[in-house]
């Protein structure tokens, strides 16, 4: 199925964002926006999900002519045995199909007709005392543009009406984090024809190829969350902790993108912390103080309506590369855009990341660190001591977006591509991240020196220069278009934008100092 299908009805607009498509949606058209200059999402976006679901659903003959398509949403939760609520974020194949922003909900679809049903909470009289308006059926139905609405208390009642010849519902494995999807379950579903089975890889599929309005949902949350990078790279200072860039990052996203979510913890590691991969986590929490001389690795993407960004930026902290570090970006860089300069229908995504790493094994050898023929370097996986993980993944309403790993695809069981997240050829309408690095990580760089089939490639004094210098990564994301690649990303690049774009923004953190409530 390819992307941007003539069918679609409205499209994604904003205040400031001027979208590629010249269907503009008309005003009264249900949507999602909050306010100002933030996007405004049509409810066409999910019809044309649903749509597309069913149509997908129709072709397989094990689909029975009555089958309803039942989705669980997510439970509003509350932090372990307390009452304080965790803040709210929708399941993501739910939102996918129904862009319902409430918690506790249910969601069905007839796939002969596509007709749509929701099922909301009924909710207690209390609740306008202390959580707000209690909607009606009715509003709902209008907010969110489906065929009828009903109690969530409800839905065997209602669905038995439909008489169905089965129930598909949703269980699967995703095959990045390894935990399987939620099924739906409600009482009396016992009394039902159920088939689990059926539907994951259905609607997973579906989800890998973006239509042209969660495209344009994808450009607004990679242009937010560009200029929020820059904010911060004009910010930066030696002598500030790595979480006060965090902070900033985080409210540029919410104040000027509407984006109460990031889509994963950031991670801003400086110095010999740029080298930990996954950085941020609680046990290392972005608490360093940035020094004069360190790398910066920050890679941070702001959310949108479920949709997400995942962009990393690698600086210098004092706005001056030193030759090392330029030496060891420029390789970098030069190995992402020889993987976008390949990217098109129908490459095999593990023949790019053997690219990036061909591409940096040659610039590690003109540097010095490493010596000999670059293809015996790659025989006994040389590069995955340099990038031990894969060159990027798929990207949508989760930032490690689901379907990497089909039935019939495999992950290949070598040292740097079994960390890939995705080993598909590439297919119009798919948007990936593309994130080369190259890290400085004793553990690993031990490893490689213990053994006599990577050590022998290795020059020991070059790179006893380079322990403590942390590591570079440079992430994009990107669309597959019908010819190559559509950059969604929009950052300072080369050494010399980074360093003139730095120039600028230092001695002036007026900004900066406001937001922290420091004074200059």
């Amino acid at each position: 199925m390819s992307a941007g299908a003539g069918s679609e009805r409205g499209t994604v607009t904003s205040n400031n964002v001027r979208v590629k498509s010249s269907k503009m949606a008309a005003t009264e058209e249900p949507s999602f926006s909050l306010g100002n200059a933030t996007l405004r999402v049509p409810m066409a976006l999910f019809a044309l999900n649903r749509r597309r679901l069913c149509e997908q659903l129709r072709k397989n003959t094990q689909v029975p002519k009555k089958a309803v398509v039942v989705l669980q949403g997510g439970d509003q939760t509350q932090r372990y045995c307390t009452d304080t609520d965790i803040v709210f974020r929708q399941e993501s194949y739910f939102h996918w199909t129904f862009g319902v922003t409430e918690a506790d909900c249910y969601g069905a679809v007839e796939v002969a007709t596509g007709k749509s049903l929701l099922f909301v909470p009924k909710l207690p009289e209390s609740y306008a005392v202390w959580m707000g308006t209690i909607h009606s059926r009715d509003h709902f139905k209008k907010k969110y543009s489906v065929d009828e609405v009903h109690y969530a208390c409800d839905v065997a009642e209602v669905l038995k009406k439909l008489q169905p010849d089965v129930l598909l519902t949703l269980r699967g494995v995703n095959t990045d984090s390894g935990h399987t999807t939620r099924e739906a379950s409600f009482d009396g579903i016992s009394q039902f024809n159920v088939n689990n089975t059926l539907l994951h890889p259905v609607i997973m599929e579906c989800r890998v190829i973006k239509t042209d309005m969660e495209l344009e949902l994808l450009r607004y949350t990679n242009r937010i969350s560009s200029e929020a990078h820059k904010e911060v790279m004009k910010a930066v200072q030696v002598g500030m902790k790595e979480y006060e860039l965090e902070s900033l990052f985080e409210h540029y996203c919410y104040k000027q993108g509407g984006m109460r979510h990031t889509s994963y913890t950031c991670i801003c590691g400086s110095g010999l912390n740029s080298s930990i991969l996954h950085y941020g986590h609680a046990g290392a929490p972005n608490d360093k103080t940035i020094r004069d001389g360190d790398m910066c690795l920050f890679d941070m993407g702001g959310e949108y309506y479920c949709y997400g960004s995942d962009i990393t930026c690698s600086f210098p902290a004092n706005g001056r590369f030193t030759a090392d570090q330029r030496d060891i970006y420029q390789a970098v860089l030069k190995a992402s855009r020889a993987v976008m300069s390949a990217v098109r229908p129908g490459v095999a995504w593990p023949d790019m990341h053997r690219l990036a790493e061909r591409v940096q094994l040659q610039e590690l050898t003109r540097i010095g660190i490493l010596k000999g023929n670059v293809e015996d370097m790659m025989k006994v996986y040389l590069g995955a001591i340099f990038m031990p993980h894969g060159l990027g993944h798929l990207l949508g309403c989760d930032v490690h977006d689901v379907g990497g790993y089909p039935e019939g695809v495999d992950r290949i069981d070598e040292p740097g591509l079994r960390s890939l997240r995705t080993s598909r050829n590439l297919l119009q309408g798919m948007v990936l991240t593309i994130e080369p690095g190259i890290y400085f990580i004793d553990h690993v760089l031990d490893q490689a020196l213990a053994d006599p089939a990577q050590a022998c490639f290795i020059n020991k004094d070059v790179l006893a220069r380079f322990r403590g210098f942390g590591g570079v990564r440079i992430e994009d994301d990107i669309a597959v278009t019908s010819s190559g690649m559509e950059l969604l990303t929009c950052v300072p690049r080369t050494v010399e934008e980074i360093e003139a774009f730095m120039a600028e923004g230092s001695g002036s953190t007026k900004q900066f100092d406001q937001l922290s409530g420091q004074t200059a």
